[in-house]
């Protein structure tokens, strides 16, 4: 039996009562302040999860992969591909947020033993000892059937902090530097730039960046499937929100322009929220459900070495988002246009994050220079809802599913159509890392997941139906 959403609440509220008037002895309760779904311990500390969900570990740093290579540690940004001709597969490609300062996690061994194997051209660069950096992209391919992992290996390797990212309706995923290093501060290359990897990938491939799509503190990235447009977030205080306009959709690699999102009404706008930027040129904090009609403006010189690309873009009126972070598209459940929802971390009033979405202008005699409309989806009001949302992803159902990066406990929320938060998951490691990278199988029954430290991913199934409209 299909339940409505209604009906599921109302159950799943019976159950809250019921379990917080029982002890079950050697298990901590998970706690929140969201009362619509109840999360049951997990006796492996691992995942507290709803009643009807369960949870197979798919992997965790330091082991061997299939190529020989360690796995890398801290596992973040990921996505999802169809397998070739085996609908009972799927391939994950996952990032690996290894920054420069990060001693541990490496794919090449205690003393880098392994790095004899690697070719000069698929290493993007060295540090200033002659080490390698070991931040990059591995590929996994998962029985869904069997709920294992079939192989893993590494794909890109030699990056710095490649955090979050995107699919591309082509097959790809963009992987994304967040630290903006320079040949001054150690590595022989700059960074803070983006990489293409193949889900069709059958091993390393050749370290090239995208340097037309911008040299910044990349976070996430997804592409608008009606034009081909990418647009980005940048996980700064005083990031910008991004479109690349290729000069061939799909052929990121032959250049285009970037730009960044000029409010009409609100030039140079501070989106935060926060109290202190009330003033200057934003008379107000921005309502919930307000829409602002947005246009963009072309940025200059967008791999200066100075990093400096955000400043001038807010100088010539682009506005400031407060740490943009998780980015996806999805088209309205009636199909008449998409939008894009990307969250800011410590945006809103109380600094617990903001929800944006913003919807292009598609219309039939619209152009790739066409602007679109930009509302504050949501804003937290208290951490106890949601603390910090970081990674996102739409769910086949159209609600949106929140990594959260807090201060406290860790959980996997969701925020549905009518801005109703309600948890997902709940992190029951000791360690309490943060959940990164939440994605779906094509077929839409797993949700894949990782948790940053001490670097587990994890494959997450059970009666989705019941969290449907």
């Amino acid at each position: 039996m299909t339940l409505s959403r209604r009906d599921f609440i109302r159950s799943a509220q019976a159950v809250g009562l019921f379990y917080a008037s029982v002890s079950i002895a050697g298990c901590a309760r998970a706690h929140s302040a969201n009362r619509s779904f109840a999360l049951i311990p997990d006796p492996a500390k691992r995942l507290d999860l709803p009643e009807g969900f369960s949870y197979t570990l798919v992997s965790e740093t330091g082991g061997i992969m299939s190529d020989g290579f360690f796995r890398p540690g801290r596992p973040d940004g990921m996505a999802c591909f169809a397998y070739p001709d085996d609908a009972d597969k799927c391939i994950l490609m996952r990032n690996h947020e290894n920054w420069n300062s990060v001693p541990l996690g490496s794919p090449f061994g205690k003393d880098n033993e392994l790095l004899d194997r690697v070719s000069d051209s698929q290493l993007y660069d060295r540090k200033k000892d002659g080490s390698p950096f070991f931040g990059g992209v591995t590929k996994l391919v998962y029985d869904l059937k069997h709920k294992r992992m079939e192989r893993d290996f590494l794909v890109l390797t030699g990056t710095a902090a490649n955090c979050a990212g995107g699919s591309t309706p082509w097959g790809s995923w963009l992987s994304c530097e967040e630290e903006m290093l320079t040949p001054e501060e150690g590595p022989g290359k700059y960074h803070g730039f983006v990489f293409e990897t193949p889900s069709s990938a059958t091993g390393l491939i050749d370290a090239i960046p995208l340097t037309a799509m911008g040299r910044f503190t990349h976070e996430a990235a997804s592409v608008d499937p009606k034009t081909g447009i990418v647009y980005m977030t940048e996980d700064s205080r005083t990031g910008l929100f991004y479109r690349f306009i290729p000069k061939v959709p799909g052929q990121l690699h032959e250049g285009g322009r970037l730009q960044a999102l000029v409010l009409t009404n609100r030039k140079a706008a501070i989106t935060s929220n926060w109290p202190k930027d009330w003033g200057g040129n934003a008379a107000a904090p921005f309502i919930v459900g307000q829409d602002h009609v947005a246009q963009w403006i072309d940025l200059d010189d967008v791999e200066a070495p100075d990093g400096d690309l955000s400043q001038r873009g807010h100088a010539a009126g682009a506005a400031i988002f407060m740490r943009g972070e998780g980015l996806d598209y999805a088209v309205r459940m009636d199909g008449t246009t998409g939008d894009f929802y990307f969250t800011c971390t410590e945006g809103g009033a109380q600094r617990v994050g903001q929800i944006w979405r913003y919807t292009p202008d598609h219309s039939p005699d619209s152009g790739p220079e066409s602007g679109g409309t930009l509302q504050l989806f949501f804003e937290s009001t208290s951490a106890d809802s949601l603390d910090m949302c970081d990674n996102l992803v739409v769910a086949p159902w159209n609600d949106i599913i929140l990594c959260e990066d807090g201060r406290g406990d860790q959980y996997l929320r969701g925020l549905t159509p009518d801005g109703k938060i309600y948890d997902l998951a709940r992190n029951a490691h000791k360690d309490q890392s943060e959940f990164c990278g939440a994605c779906f199988s094509p077929d839409g029954t797993t949700m894949f997941v990782n948790v940053q430290e001490p670097g587990y991913t994890y494959a997450i199934t059970g009666p989705w139906e019941t969290l449907r409209v």
